[in-house]
């Protein structure tokens, strides 16, 4: 991951809301080039779930395809809100690719969790 992308992603969780937005909006800025690094974050940040949830959303909001396999492996994840948030980033994609991963999210013990994936089947 770039130095310039952990710092970001590191200000999305300061005190200032106003330095998060900002933050977050300079990583949203880079789209489809900052898929690498957040696929990295995804996975740097095992132990933070703001920050997975963060790395998931701004992959579904990169408009890249090569984040579909990251988020189709994230629908593991431990915390159902960044699950959720997959299935959101999913639908985001128009992932067709990921109707079966999104399938066996039906049956998630988490109800926003089945209720996110249904929504994002429903719109595939």
């Amino acid at each position: 991951m770039r130095p310039y992308i952990a710092d970001l992603f590191q200000r999305m969780k300061g005190p200032d809301l106003r330095e998060q937005d900002a933050a977050f909006d300079a990583v949203l800025f880079e789209r489809e080039a900052a898929v690498p690094d957040l696929i990295a974050a995804y996975r740097r940040f095992s132990e933070d779930r703001l920050l997975r949830f963060f790395a998931v959303q701004l992959l579904g909001f990169s408009g890249s395809k090569a984040a579909v396999e990251p988020l189709i492996e994230a629908l593991d994840d431990p915390d159902p809100l960044v699950r959720s948030e997959v299935c959101r980033s999913l639908e985001d994609l128009r992932a067709k690719p990921a109707r079966a991963a999104l399938t066996a999210r039906l049956t998630d013990v988490d109800g926003g969790v089945r209720e996110a994936a249904r929504e994002a089947l429903d719109a595939l």
